[in-house]
């Protein structure tokens, strides 16, 4: 392994953990800011397409959620050339607000992501998330797209 590709693995990585803490602080500029413009993803309700989507279909979740909290472990990060690919566990707690304060949701699942190198940043092009458990209320999420059926 050579230093470049450690480097490469080092910018994944704290990119991964950005991404996390964009969806927990609804900072959707800076989830924007680590992704492609024509970012693919399938998070379990369906293939998104752009940013756009992604943002929308997020923020159609966490919008009227409470707090919450995606932790990352067991992350593996493979480089090749300008491309790369990722997988990482996460471990995401979803707490309700307003009358719904007293409940939770939470999921054990594996991001499974796609990378592109661009300008000299390492920038997500494709996420899938694997949904392995869950346990709790789901009515803490927001509604979620339009054609989501719970």
């Amino acid at each position: 392994m050579n230093l470049d590709t450690l480097l490469a693995e080092r910018a994944i990585y704290r990119a991964l953990v950005q991404f996390a803490r964009a969806m927990d602080e609804r900072d959707w500029n800076a989830l924007i800011a680590l992704t492609t413009e024509d970012i693919g993803a399938d998070l379990g309700a369906g293939t998104l397409n752009g940013r756009a989507a992604l943002v929308a279909n997020m923020r159609s979740f966490l919008d009227d959620c409470g707090p919450t909290q995606h932790l990352l472990g067991n992350v593996l990060i493979e480089v090749d050339g300008e491309r790369a690919s990722s997988r990482a566990y996460v471990s995401d707690m979803h707490l309700g607000r307003g009358e719904r304060a007293h409940l939770t949701f939470s999921t054990l699942g594996d991001y499974h992501d796609q990378w592109q190198l661009q300008d000299g940043q390492w920038r997500m092009c494709h996420r899938r998330k694997l949904n392995r458990a869950h346990i709790g209320d789901i009515s803490v999420l927001g509604s979620g797209p339009a054609d989501w059926n719970r």
